[in-house]
């Protein structure tokens, strides 16, 4: 990882957490132990690569930072919830999640059925809640863009395709489309809110276009390299068990294609990605420096 890169992912994160934690100290009236496992949920050590997607992107097309805070944060509740609920006994069963006990190992099960409800309903109170400098039409597609990413046509919808594929063959197709909803629609979706978050007149159509070309192709490659860190990775540099994809029998790209495949096809996602970025006007950088990462990263 590139030093600017390091310095931008944690300025991102710093802001991100900041924004959702400010929410927090607000002194909250409700029940304590529920508001003490949301907020451990929150704080979960992660790089924050989606709220960091929406400020690059947005700051690509001009947007106001309050309004990237604002719409970081609540993609982060939304990919914080999830892994709340995948870690779950009835998910995937995990106990650890970057290095630390999972939500239901540190509290309980039911707690942290609920704490996974309150971010994702805090995702959607933090983006229709708020003043936005940006006009109520983009605030409403931002929410309907969020709805769409986490729901059944989303993240939701590759969840369940991925627990009907457990124990069985698959394609690779039928692989690629959970990848695409489970994890790259979120990726993809924070791209969009970022975009939503810019100045209208400096999105054009091909540069939304080259955007979401971009967003959908490291989607991907993020989810293949998670399968490949599954193959190789150290469990103490990865924060959760190796292996555990194999110990539960799922579908992945090294178990289909092999893992000298698995990591040529994550090389050809990132040339996608970065030949889609030539065609921005604007200082793209960082994005590429961020799909580089993706295929590098050991964690």
């Amino acid at each position: 990882m590139s030093a600017k890169l390091k310095e931008k992912l944690q300025h991102a994160k710093t802001r991100v957490e900041n924004t959702v934690l400010h929410y927090f100290d607000n002194a909250l009236d409700t029940e304590e132990n529920i508001k003490a496992a949301t907020r451990y949920s929150i704080e979960n050590g992660g790089k924050r690569l989606r709220p960091f997607l929406v400020y690059c992107t947005g700051e690509l097309f001009g947007a106001a930072p309050e309004d990237l805070d604002k719409a970081a944060a609540a993609i982060e509740c939304v990919h914080s919830y999830s892994l709340v609920h995948d870690d779950l006994p009835a998910m995937d069963d995990d106990e650890l999640r970057r290095g630390r006990p999972t939500c239901h190992i540190q509290f309980d099960e039911a707690t942290a059925i609920l704490a996974g409800d309150a971010l994702q309903t805090l995702a959607f109170e933090l983006l229709s809640d708020q003043q936005f400098t940006v006009s109520h039409h983009a605030q409403i597609k931002m929410i309907s863009a969020l709805a769409k990413a986490s729901g059944l046509a989303g993240m939701v919808g590759g969840q369940a395709l991925d627990i009907a594929a457990t124990d069985r063959s698959i394609t690779i197709t039928e692989l690629e489309r959970i990848h695409k909803l489970k994890t790259g629609a979120l990726l993809s979706c924070a791209v969009e809110l970022g975009i939503l978050c810019g100045n209208p007149e400096q999105v054009t159509k091909q540069a939304r276009e080259a955007m979401h070309i971009y967003g959908r192709a490291i989607g991907l490659a993020f989810q293949v390299r998670d399968d490949i860190l599954d193959v190789e990775g150290d469990t103490s540099v990865l924060g959760k068990p190796q292996g555990s994809d194999l110990e539960h029998n799922k579908s992945t790209y090294p178990a289909l294609l092999g893992l000298a495949q698995a990591k040529e096809k994550a090389e050809q996602l990132i040339d996608e990605a970065l030949d889609a970025l030539k065609v921005i006007d604007g200082n793209t950088e960082i994005l590429a420096d961020l799909a580089k990462y993706i295929i590098d990263r050991e964690y």
